[in-house]
């Protein structure tokens, strides 16, 4: 038997995460110039990171020999005040991914099991497989989350439902109340998994008060994400919030030093500069307008989009897809979805949107 075969099975059985296309790849392999490339691919902020958290990368620039503080004080005490929560409720990640993970280990053994919709993000399949539970996931309804029924796909050995709102890759949002109501009735031995990485760019009369609801069921974790909205992609820095016994779990399965100290420093500043967030959301209204007003003038079916990207259906979506990277564009393919005539487009600055459009029209001849 070869070394690879004596993995377990269910580890070899995983579809490894397909990250967006970097611009330098496409340039290598259509031997384009990066500079005419846009990317539209991983639903990052085209604005980019704030100047405060630019200057405060800077300032800690000659401490990287040393360890981050690994408790993340600064960090902690900033969204503390900010989510009015202990720090004793707050976990931190290398990403909001990497709190998905730690609470697929902290619940999730074989033997037992975990909900999650069609059509939801990757992670969240790839997460359960890998501790070896079953993965049971409920069809979609509307392209969302069909929150009735995953409450009725729990099984007695159920110990861990995700949930995606706004929903990656289709943008789809369950309402405040369908999520008070799904938390009501889900069993108390039921963890629940709310992941929110898009949720900075809800409106007011969208966005459910997830803290309200935290405090109301010990079993909710609420995730969320300094790389979309506040652009901090490339540093990985997101967290989770919850009871202070379960935060104890995932602690108990967090990796040492896993948020580093350039990370802690610009996402504590980029907290700080609500004028540059609040220029990031009216770019992406701006341009979820333009992106789907285009749309529609190219007669190209979409679904309505609650986060900085839009899924459209184009037919034959490989085929789109590999035309518009011959033009320097790069979008999202979501085949690995269960949508081949589909692809997300993050929204991006209005010249990006404009070039996107131009070559989507050219590519369908429009």
């Amino acid at each position: 038997m070869s070394l690879i075969e004596h993995a377990p099975a269910h580890i070899r059985a995983i579809a490894p995460y397909q990250p967006g296309k970097p611009i330098s790849e496409l340039a290598r392999e259509m031997g384009l110039d990066e500079s005419d490339i846009i990317k539209l691919a991983s639903n990052e902020n085209p604005l980019g990171a704030s100047p405060r958290a630019l200057a405060a990368i800077e300032n800690v620039l000659m401490e990287v020999a040393r360890y981050p503080d690994g408790n993340g004080y600064d960090l902690k005490t900033a969204l503390s005040e900010r989510m009015g929560v202990t720090r004793e409720q707050i976990v931190l990640g290398n990403g909001s991914n990497d709190v998905l993970e730690m609470a697929a280990r902290a619940f999730l053994a074989p033997g037992v099991s975990a909900v999650y919709s069609q059509y939801a993000f990757a992670v969240y399949p790839i997460a359960v497989q890998a501790t070896g539970a079953r993965g049971i996931e409920v069809p979609a309804r509307d392209w969302g989350h069909d929150l009735p029924a995953m409450l009725k796909a729990i099984e007695p050995d159920t110990r861990l439902v995700f949930i995606a709102n706004p929903n990656n890759p289709t943008g789809t949002l369950a309402s405040p109340a369908e999520m008070t109501e799904f938390l009501a009735a889900v069993p108390e031995n039921v963890a629940v998994v709310l992941d929110e990485a898009y949720y900075e760019y809800l409106s007011a009369d969208l966005r459910g008060d997830s803290l309200a609801l935290l405090a109301a069921h010990p079993n909710l974790i609420v995730t969320r994400t300094f790389s979309k909205a506040y652009g901090l992609a490339g540093l990985r820095v997101g967290y989770a919030l919850c009871a202070p016994d379960v935060a104890g779990l995932l602690n108990r399965v967090r990796q040492p030093f896993n948020v580093s100290n350039l990370a802690q420093a610009a996402a504590v500043a980029a907290m700080e500069d609500i004028p540059f967030m609040e220029e990031c959301l009216a770019i992406n209204a701006a341009g979820m307008i333009q992106l789907t007003d285009g749309l529609q003038g190219l007669g190209v079916e979409f679904i309505p989009s609650h986060g900085n990207f839009v899924c459209c259906r184009v037919g034959d979506a490989a085929a789109v897809n590999r035309a518009l990277l011959e033009r320097g564009v790069i979008v999202r393919p979501v085949a690995g979805y269960g949508m081949p005539e589909h692809l997300r487009v993050s929204i991006g600055m209005e010249k990006e949107n404009t070039l996107f459009l131009k070559a989507l029209a050219e590519v369908l001849g429009k």
